[in-house]
């Protein structure tokens, strides 16, 4: 029996209908307030789906970069002592002694069987990133990928120079260790309602990766700061020493920055260096977060080229430095919107009217 509800219109009492709330419109509204905001999303798509489809997708990601990676180790030259004597040994130079001697220590023991070694590396690699295009092996392959990345950031590209002043420009802290955070931000694990990112989604919590994220653009910004790094012809040297082996369209893209760099490195330091501040701060301004990481899209963009697309053309690269993975970690804390009261409650509406 369809309930009845009793009204009065001056003296005469009449029995009414329950009016159903017009979901459309409630629908329509929201949608527009969504458009407004810039939080207009998949229908029937809440935030924790957000944040999940944003960790597949990195994943993914991920995994094609592990791929090149491995592509990249498969390259006759990584098969030859010359890749042992000239990318690897100098890496040791800067490094603590407590460090130091490990690493000069896995270079002799990789020079007298490098096929075989190399071979392994190149296939690890591959295992990753097949392992994270799989979805029931992801938690294996993010596992490996983290105790390879710690064990190449000390043995291949020793700690990525932060104890020899390297730049950022040159990948400093070293790109693999960004695979590791990377690794550790999109761990498989159930979004809470109130999470706004990957990143805050993953087994780190809210407050560990936001330290971590100004941790590494502070270092950005120190290292840029530095004497080694802060010359006048600093940039422009790293930019001239990047060319050697590169085709003849990267040569002249170098050149053209090298220009632009003449001279002025000082004052683009100082500048590269408020922004890594910048970025640093601006994640914990939730309004801010982005525009700013619109802005670091553009810097992982400017440090690769500068990188030239981590000299993958010259036979000898081994991965795509650390621009990608910058990238890679600001789409990682891109805030999704969340599902508002008023979705839900449209939700719970529409199966009463159907």
């Amino acid at each position: 029996m369809v309930p009845l509800y009793r009204t009065q219109c001056g003296a005469l009492k009449i029995d009414v209908l329950p009016t159903k709330p017009n979901v459309n419109l409630m629908e329509d509204e929201i949608r527009s307030q969504q458009w407004t905001h810039g939080l207009a999303t998949l229908p029937g798509m809440d935030s924790r789906t957000r944040i999940e489809r944003n960790r597949r997708s990195l994943q993914i990601a991920l995994g094609f970069i592990w791929l090149i990676d491995a592509v990249l180790q498969y390259q006759p030259y990584m098969f030859t002592k010359a890749f042992v004597t000239v990318s690897l040994q100098p890496v040791a130079a800067g490094n603590p002694w407590i460090f130091h001697r490990p690493i000069v220590w896995s270079d002799h023991l990789m020079i007298h069987h490098i096929v075989l070694w190399n071979a392994l590396y190149a296939t690890i690699q591959l295992l990753i990133a097949i392992g994270l295009f799989w979805r029931p092996t992801v938690r294996w392959a993010l596992g490996i990928s983290i105790v390879w990345g710690i064990a190449v950031w000390w043995f291949a590209e020793g700690f990525g120079g932060i104890f020899s002043g390297s730049s950022p420009f040159m990948g400093e802290p070293g790109a693999v260790i960004l695979y590791v955070l990377l690794a550790a931000l999109i761990w498989p694990r159930p979004a809470e309602s109130d999470n706004r990112s990957v990143a805050q989604s993953s087994p780190l919590g809210r407050f560990v990766p936001e330290t971590l994220w100004a941790v590494l653009w502070g270092s950005f910004a120190y290292y840029l700061l530095i004497p080694a790094n802060r010359g006048t012809q600093d940039l422009y040297n790293i930019v001239v020493g990047m060319a050697s082996g590169e085709p003849g369209w990267i040569r002249s893209m170098d050149s053209g920055i090298a220009t632009l760099l003449n001279h002025h490195g000082a004052e683009f330091s100082v500048v590269f260096a408020v922004l890594c501040v910048a970025f640093a701060i601006v994640i914990l301004v939730p309004s801010l977060v982005r525009p700013a990481l619109v802005v670091v899209l553009l810097f992982s963009l400017a440090v690769w080229l500068v990188q030239d697309f981590g000299a993958m053309l010259t036979s000898q690269g081994t991965d795509v430095n650390s621009g990608p993975l910058i990238a890679l970690l600001a789409w990682a804390y891109w805030p999704v919107a969340r599902t508002t009261r008023s979705q839900v409650q449209v939700k719970s509406a529409q199966p009463a009217i159907a």
